[in-house]
């Protein structure tokens, strides 16, 4: 009985039928012949503020790995259902549809579509973590494609994953660092000049995060924030510091800008980059760089930079994102100053004068 009146409800499956996805309000029980579950309660979103999603790169990774040994343990119909609240209904959405993209191989439009039909309206759309109304909405379809993105450009390999690395050190006491691109560009929270606690908050000095910096490539670090530190410290260590500063929750200039993208195009290893908590600035000027180098669109790049680190890009920072295109699409600089990167200079190396 219950399977004749899912048939009636918007639902998507794929090639071979066994997989559902759905909105009931209560759970039905298992069958013989169909397995009932749900991800509403399992992986929960930590809003900063108003914010609820999209839910960060473990559960994605979790939430695959478990629907895949349902899949492959039996023969039985699996049901993903989700309930009533649209919020929970869209995390659950970029759940199963990541789960298609990644693991079926299946275009984010053709999911989305599948996910889409016979609904009346669609999912909701994220806002970011920022207080007050949402300027900028962040789709599910936006999500898919910016795991589809990262997947084709091979900085999204669950078969190399490794989970409980993302979730012990993305906690504050242990450094509060994401990979944005594996390997190449990491996110965290800005050092102090003393490993202490502030009102109940971890702060580490420079000299936690050396080892980790070493074991993993990083050989550049740029600070977007006022100093709460002494650069002096990293250098000495053997790493690159760069100060690029502008002030908390406001857009950089266009030479911040390229001074940021010229920073990252030639260390010879990864670049490790902060502001204040590592979300609003931080993720700006990262989401430039997956602009000019794997072409995201804007609303791609920010999603794939909050699903490795939720939070990240705020207010204002979202539009301007959209509107800074044209920066991100400038060809890759070989030699330009450190200091200042004429525009004029851009435009000669774009035709190969000198």
């Amino acid at each position: 009985q219950v399977w004749s009146h899912l048939r009636d409800m918007p639902f998507m499956f794929f090639s071979t039928d066994r997989l559902y996805f759905t909105a009931l309000r209560v759970k039905p029980k298992n069958t013989a012949s169909t397995h009932y579950f749900s991800s509403d309660e399992e992986f929960v979103y930590e809003s900063f503020y108003s914010d609820f999603g999209p839910l960060n790169l473990a559960m994605l990774y979790r939430y695959c790995t478990k629907l895949h040994k349902k899949l492959k343990s039996s023969r039985k119909r699996v049901v993903h259902f989700t309930g009533r609240d649209p919020k929970k209904r869209a995390n659950a959405a970029v759940l199963i549809g990541g789960y298609a993209v990644i693991y079926l191989k299946m275009g984010p439009d053709e999911v989305y579509r599948s996910l889409t039909s016979g609904m009346d309206s669609g999912f909701i759309c994220f806002r970011d973590a920022a207080v007050g109304e949402c300027s900028f909405s962040l789709s599910v379809l936006h999500c898919l494609h910016g795991i589809h993105k990262a997947m084709r450009h091979g900085f999204l390999d669950f078969d190399k994953f490794n989970v409980e690395d993302y979730e012990h050190y993305e906690r504050v006491e242990n450094g509060d660092m994401n990979w944005i691109i594996q390997g190449k560009l990491l996110a965290f929270c800005s050092p102090h000049h003393h490993s202490k606690t502030d009102n109940g908050y971890p702060l580490h000095a420079p000299e936690a995060y050396f080892r980790f910096f070493r074991e993993h490539g990083v050989t550049d670090v740029v600070r977007l924030n006022r100093k709460l530190y002494d650069a002096r410290r990293f250098e000495d260590a053997g790493f690159t510091h760069h100060d690029l500063f502008f002030l908390d929750g406001s857009t950089p200039s266009d030479l911040i800008v390229r001074r940021f993208l010229h920073v990252c195009e030639s260390a010879p290893g990864a670049v490790a980059v902060h502001c204040k908590a590592g979300l609003g600035r931080t993720g700006t000027l990262i989401g430039c760089y997956l602009m000019k180098h794997f072409f995201f669109t804007a609303a791609e790049a920010i999603a794939w930079i909050r699903i490795c680190r939720p939070g990240s890009v705020i207010g204002p920072q979202q539009t301007f994102l959209q509107r800074h295109n044209r920066i991100c699409k400038e060809p890759i600089l070989v030699h330009p100053c450190a200091e200042y990167v004429n525009p004029r200079r851009v435009h000669f190396l774009q035709f190969g004068w000198a």
